[in-house]
């Protein structure tokens, strides 16, 4: 049976808790909250899934492995071997633009591979980017995770399903969580293409017609196969986006 989680920003303990108590009210089929870690906000991801976890038992913060280094005890293990913290995703990270905050030469697999050891009994999640490099490089990326200790996958933001279908013909084996996120504007759509190399199809449209059609689309996609689906609403209206299609 295909789950359903939504990645909320941890922008404010006070506009987490807001988004929270929405998805609570108006999205019933939502049992899983995904935080990012992001440094320019106070609320650090494991302590956006503290809060998180008063309204859903399920909850997954994402730790940039840059920001730790193995050579020191992890200074979050009492977080993560909490009960609300379901897993955990890991991803490399972006380099600090405050050269302040300290960064550290960790790779996602050394992370992985040192979560797994400290907390073996906790599911580690890594990222899959469609847009990084040729499938081919990814798909050899993603076996390496695999062999580092990683449970299942989150993929980046998918805008076409052809794409999607050429990736999931690659990883029958693996459980993954397929991301989508609405594109409301050119300059958003820019900001995909030209940051992350997205790839949008010929029909695209940056509107909210779009961006539902396209939201119901890939979560029929995920439930005709084995497959989960993540929803990233950044600021963006959640029950206008996602209202009537879970």
């Amino acid at each position: 049976m295909t789950e359903i989680s939504i990645e909320l920003v941890p922008r404010s303990a006070e506009s987490l808790c807001k988004e929270l108590n929405l998805v609570k009210e108006h999205l019933p089929a939502v049992k899983r909250i995904n935080i990012p870690d992001i440094l320019r906000f106070d609320l650090r991801s494991w302590k956006g899934c503290e809060l998180a976890a008063e309204r859903f038992s399920r909850t997954i913060p994402h730790l940039r492995a840059i920001d730790f280094d193995l050579t020191q005890p992890l200074p979050i293990i009492a977080e993560l071997s909490s009960e609300r913290v379901e897993a955990v995703l890991v991803i490399t990270g972006d380099p600090p633009q405050d050269m302040s905050q300290p960064s550290y030469r960790t790779s996602c697999t050394d992370m992985i591979a040192r979560l797994k050891k400290d907390l073996p009994n906790l599911k580690v999640y890594a990222g899959i980017d469609p847009y990084r490099s040729g499938i081919k490089a990814e798909i050899d990326y993603v076996r390496a995770k695999q062999e580092a200790g990683a449970d299942g996958f989150f993929t980046q933001p998918f805008f076409d399903l052809r794409l999607m279908d050429l990736y999931r013909d690659q990883l029958p084996d693996i459980e993954v969580w397929w991301g989508v996120s609405p594109v409301l504007s050119l300059n958003s759509q820019h900001y995909w293409e030209n940051k992350n190399n997205a790839i949008f199809p010929p029909d695209f449209t940056p509107t909210m017609e779009w961006n539902r059609n396209f939201a119901r689309q890939a979560l029929d996609f995920v439930r005709s196969g084995s497959g989960n689906i993540y929803f990233m609403p950044i600021r963006t209206n959640i029950e206008k986006y996602l209202g009537g299609i879970l």
